[in-house]
């Protein structure tokens, strides 16, 4: 299948809204992927409490970590709109979901860019320590007030009740992942009228696409480069995860419409060193594979 970008008259507004915060994905990435944290700087400060300086320098290196990290925050919050727009243009009726994959291949390819940016930003996340340390010591330090004389106009940006949010999605491990479920399972539970298979089809159909074009030497070698590879791993496991949370008994039961065997072995079939996170997305972020109902040889393979 491909697809083909340009969205059709039918498409634009919704392609036009989804496109402007993609627009801003590439620069959350460079930013998450340049983040250091203020590792040092907090360690010196709590190790001489009753250095003032010290103090201050942990502090005057934290405020502008913690504005990023609300960036990266609010950034969640416009993908999960952006995502709801998508799922409503490509459930709707009169049209299957197949119908809908292929006459709006515009909005099918930004859901696919959607998933690809999550996972790559919640892979960054995970192998970034630093996050939850330089937050935890902001919440304290704010807590504790103990800064007197220091630069307060942080609270404006970042008052308690942000904090608390903030909090919430970075103690998760897949804080992305876990956004565009919540949305995806949101979606499904305030449209009622709206036939349940219309929205599990189109993501199972979007993982037997994804399948399909990893395990056909025919496409893959058509691949440009590693990058085209490692969308459609990262779609595949994104469409699974969302799949996953929305169907009542899940994706990995025998009647399952995602062939899940197929699409771990096609996984693991990869080159090692992309599949390991992917890997741990299904492990740690779907909600049905440690049920009694998954079948014991998947349960294995993830294991």
């Amino acid at each position: 299948m491909k697809l083909y970008a340009q969205p059709t008259d039918a498409e634009r507004e919704v392609w036009n809204q989804v496109n402007a915060i993609l627009q801003e994905s590439e620069s959350i990435l460079s930013g998450l992927q340049a983040y250091k944290g203020a590792g040092q700087e907090i360690r010196q400060a709590i190790q001489n409490p009753s250095d003032q300086m010290l103090q201050e320098q942990a502090w005057n290196s934290v405020c502008p970590l913690v504005v990023r990290l609300k960036e990266f925050y609010g950034f969640s919050l416009k993908l999960e709109k952006a995502l709801q727009s998508l799922l409503e243009s490509l459930t709707c009726p009169p049209f299957t979901p197949t119908q809908h994959l292929e006459k709006e291949q515009a909005l099918a390819k930004q859901f696919a860019e959607i998933l690809h940016f999550t996972l790559r930003f919640d892979e960054l996340k995970m192998r970034n320590p630093a996050i939850q340390n330089d937050f935890s010591y902001y919440r304290r330090t704010i807590s504790r007030n103990r800064i007197n004389n220091m630069n307060m106009d942080i609270e404006n940006e970042v008052n308690n009740e942000m904090a608390n949010r903030m909090s919430l999605f970075y103690a998760e491990a897949t804080p992305m992942l876990k956004t565009l479920s919540d949305a995806t399972t949101n979606f499904v539970s305030e449209n009622k009228t709206l036939p349940l298979e219309n929205t599990t089809d189109c993501l199972s159909t979007m993982a037997s696409v994804c399948k399909v074009m990893l395990e056909t030497p025919e496409y893959t070698s058509r691949f440009s480069s590693e990058d085209t590879l490692l969308f459609c791993m990262r779609v595949m496991v994104g469409v699974i995860i969302l799949y996953d949370h929305v169907h009542p008994d899940g994706a990995f039961i025998k009647t399952s419409k995602i062939d899940m065997k197929g699409c771990i072995k096609v996984l693991k079939d990869q080159p090692a060193d992309n599949v390991e996170g992917l890997l741990n997305a299904l492990r740690f972020t779907t909600k049905h594979l440690n049920y009694e109902s998954t079948p014991k040889n998947i349960r294995a393979m993830l294991q």
